[in-house]
């Protein structure tokens, strides 16, 4: 007779998605969960809670793990933002900073974004993704550029299109990783 087969662990993982508006957190989110691109723009109105259940090995033990990802959408608005922190980012444990490629404003106001979300959930993993990057023609910072940005306050980055799907899985593994790995 074999052994048991041993059962993950359940953990549930309550990740923000942080940018501006139009910078495509909705449209990356539906690539990941449900892996569809849809080029209407469709404002986030409030905040809006996916969950996609995603297999992951845990780093303490090494045993296997069913994370829970809980991704809140919020609406890319300064106000909003302010307004409603403590209800929206409490109990956060990851952030996924999104910037537009097409737009070096979005870039910059990440960090607005994560010290706002970090006031009320803590000090928590950020992992910054540059979405767009399929309109490489209308590129407006350079690689250089988003690196040292990135670099200064320890967040890794990394380049995604919703529409195309490129880098999307990794973004999302990247943030979950990250989340585990920090110390609880």
């Amino acid at each position: 007779m074999s052994p048991p087969e041993e059962r993950p662990e359940v953990l549930k993982l309550k990740v923000c998605m942080a940018g501006e508006a139009m910078v495509g957190k909705t449209s990356l989110i539906r690539r990941f969960v449900v892996d569809e691109y849809d080029d209407r723009y469709i404002a986030t109105l409030g905040t809006k809670v996916t969950k996609k259940v995603i297999a992951a090995k845990d780093p303490r033990t090494g045993g296997p793990l069913d994370v829970h990802l809980l991704l809140w959408d919020v609406m890319g608005t300064r106000t909003l933002r302010d307004l409603l922190k403590e209800a929206y980012y409490h109990g956060a444990q990851g952030i996924l900073a999104v910037a537009d490629l097409t737009r070096e404003d979005t870039l910059l106001e990440l960090e607005a974004w994560a010290s706002s979300i970090r006031l009320v959930a803590g000090d928590i993993p950020t992992v910054v993704v540059v979405n767009k990057a399929d309109l490489e023609a209308e590129r407006a910072m350079d690689e250089a550029s988003i690196d040292a940005y990135c670099r200064v306050r320890g967040w890794p980055w990394s380049y995604t299109s919703a529409k195309t799907g490129a880098g999307v899985e990794a973004a999302f593994q990247g943030v979950v990783d990250r989340v585990l790995a920090s110390p609880p």
